[in-house]
């Protein structure tokens, strides 16, 4: 499975959609402004909640939430241990971890799970010079959840570019 996702997307306050391989509408991003914390929601083409997403307040390093129906699906930080500023952790509500590594800025990395990959997002595939795309590997794996793994790793890398 592979989507579409415009660079435009961390302009929190706005509606975006994601679009799967063929152009058809898959996911609706839809920013939350006027906001103490930066907060999304993804959304499916009938406009029901699939993920919450927003900035963890009181936290040493930022902090993004993923939570689906309530409950904490996912804590993303980067790495804290890591040479590499491009290297971020998923934290799995079951105690699973995720790794995220490569140039998260460029927009080319990937997504693994106990050293096996679960996404690619890259450039390359695309001409549209706003657009990335994830790549979803494994045809068991939750496109939504990664979708917002990518998003938020890239707004957490950009925001930290710019402290």
């Amino acid at each position: 499975m592979r989507f579409q996702v415009r660079d435009r997307l961390l302009g929190f306050g706005e509606d975006y959609w994601i679009e799967d391989e063929r152009g058809d509408k898959a996911f609706l991003v839809d920013g939350k402004a006027m906001r103490l914390r930066d907060t999304f929601e993804l959304k499916d083409t009938q406009g029901r909640v699939l993920i919450d997403i927003h900035q963890k307040m009181f936290a040493l390093r930022d902090t993004m939430v993923i939570e689906r129906d309530g409950a904490a699906l996912a804590t993303i930080r980067r790495k804290r241990l890591s040479l590499l500023r491009n290297h971020y952790r998923v934290s799995l509500a079951d105690g699973s971890e995720l790794d995220v590594s490569g140039k998260i800025l460029d927009r080319e990395f990937a997504v693994e799970y106990d050293g096996e990959l679960l996404a690619v997002v890259s450039r390359r595939w695309l001409h549209v010079r706003e657009t990335y795309g994830v790549d979803i590997v494994r045809d068991d794996a939750d496109p939504a959840l990664l979708i917002a793994v990518a998003v938020c790793v890239i707004h957490l890398a950009e925001k930290d570019r710019d402290d």
